[in-house]
């Protein structure tokens, strides 16, 4: 992804956070947000153990920390 690609998604997944109505979408976006970082940056953003503990969250028992998880693996998947 290109740089000018990774600002414009950034600002609409932050747009569409402040936008979110309900918990659930603000969780879904902050981790999409630290996944297009991590997508980007790679892994200058962030360490190993930090990388798996968010993918690990997607399977996470607790619902806002799932969907934390599931953000953050789309925000990966956007930058591939």
């Amino acid at each position: 992804m290109t740089e000018q690609q990774f600002q414009s998604e950034m600002r609409r997944t932050q747009t569409m956070g402040r936008l979110a109505t309900n918990p659930t979408d603000s969780d879904y976006y902050a981790g999409y947000t630290r996944g297009l970082q991590r997508a980007f940056h790679g892994e200058q953003f962030g360490n190993q153990q930090e990388h798996d503990l968010w993918l690990g969250l997607a399977t996470d028992a607790d619902e806002s920390r799932a969907t934390r998880g599931r953000g953050y693996r789309d925000g990966l998947a956007f930058g591939q």
